[in-house]
């Protein structure tokens, strides 16, 4: 039986990009997993997102499209998935937007043979803050997941 790779919870490396966003009250959560993936191979396998991951998706269109957030994100020449990218390095990818209720990015770093994956959210207001607690189970879960998958997938020369 293969082995289940190490997903662990970890702190925002100190040279993200991400680092400088960070105020008070602001969420910031971190998960890495050992693998030799650059950040943009990783980012892509990231947001394929299981048929349960995809399943939370479309409820969530569901529950928020009455209060007018953003579905799919912005429009924009290059993005991952919903996610405009925002910056890219060698070692980091940082993507997402700003909508009604809060702001929110994503950051997959790779250093060292380890990737990973940060979440920074700025809420707006009550309702960016309800959200935010609403979903942060899963948000935990797909992230956990979405590196599991990043240390299985082989790298493809």
């Amino acid at each position: 039986m293969p082995e289940t790779p190490n997903v662990h919870t970890d702190t925002l490396p100190a040279d993200s990009l991400l680092q400088n966003r960070i105020a008070a009250r602001d969420f910031i959560d971190c998960f890495s997993v050992a693998s030799p993936m650059g950040p943009r191979d990783a980012a892509n396998v990231i947001v394929e997102f299981p048929r349960w991951a995809q399943s939370l998706l479309r409820l969530r269109k569901l529950v928020t499209s009455p209060f007018g957030l953003s579905q799919d994100g912005p429009a924009a020449p290059d993005k991952i998935g919903p996610f405009p990218v925002e910056i890219e390095t060698p070692h980091e990818l940082i993507a997402g937007f700003n909508d009604k209720h809060l702001n929110f990015r994503v950051s997959v770093t790779a250093k060292h043979g380890k990737v990973s994956l940060a979440t920074w959210v700025h809420p707006h207001n009550l309702g960016g803050k309800i959200y935010l607690r609403t979903i942060l189970p899963f948000h935990i879960a797909i992230a956990r997941n979405a590196l599991k998958r990043v240390a299985a997938t082989p790298l493809v020369n």
